[in-house]
């Protein structure tokens, strides 16, 4: 196992979509849907859902930084979400669907927020990035059946509908970072 690796946790609305990217994503070691930076020990499915924890929905990303860079995860996260909709991600609406770089270096931590300002001096969307950059407080592993949730069940229906069109907006924008190329 590689031992040379960052961890970064990053909220992009569902977990789902966020890790079925990044589990495509060279150098990118592991990839575990959560919940992090809410305000009650060991959040349910259920009760983060219900508004109640705090929590967003997250993924946490070990990666190996001499093969991708913490930049170039970000420029992944910042084209397969709308970080300007605060607490919303399409028809997902609520707290644990915000937009969210919780950094784990303050190297991280700088990156992000000289990321967001370049963003929003190029004007890429017409309202502000609304993109919270915090340290992480805590970061809960989701229940079992929400890990892999994509790759176990890529005909389910907001699957096809929400998730496949962000793995396919990765590989067209960032095919030189895919694992798998086509041949």
């Amino acid at each position: 196992m590689n031992t040379n690796f960052e961890t970064v946790t990053l909220a992009g609305g569902c977990f789902w979509c966020l890790e079925a990217v990044y589990d495509e994503v060279k150098g990118v070691l592991s990839v575990e849907s959560g919940y992090a930076n809410g305000h009650v020990k060991n959040p349910s499915y259920r009760a983060v859902c219900n508004g109640d924890t705090g929590h967003a929905e997250v993924v946490q990303i070990k990666f190996d930084p001499s093969v991708i860079t913490f930049r170039d995860l970000l420029n992944i996260f910042f084209v397969i979400h709308d970080p300007t909709t605060l607490n919303r991600q399409g028809a997902d609406a609520g707290t644990q669907y915000r937009s969210g770089i919780y950094y784990h270096t303050p190297q991280q931590k700088e990156i992000a927020e000289q990321t967001i300002r370049e963003l929003e001096a190029q004007k890429v969307w017409g309202n502000p990035i609304v993109t919270e950059v915090e340290p992480i407080k805590d970061f809960y592993i989701a229940e079992d059946y929400h890990q892999e949730y994509f790759a176990n069940n890529p005909n389910q229906p907001y699957c096809m509908a929400v998730v496949a069109p962000k793995v396919s907006k990765f590989r067209k924008h960032f095919l030189e970072l895919w694992k798998k190329q086509a041949v």
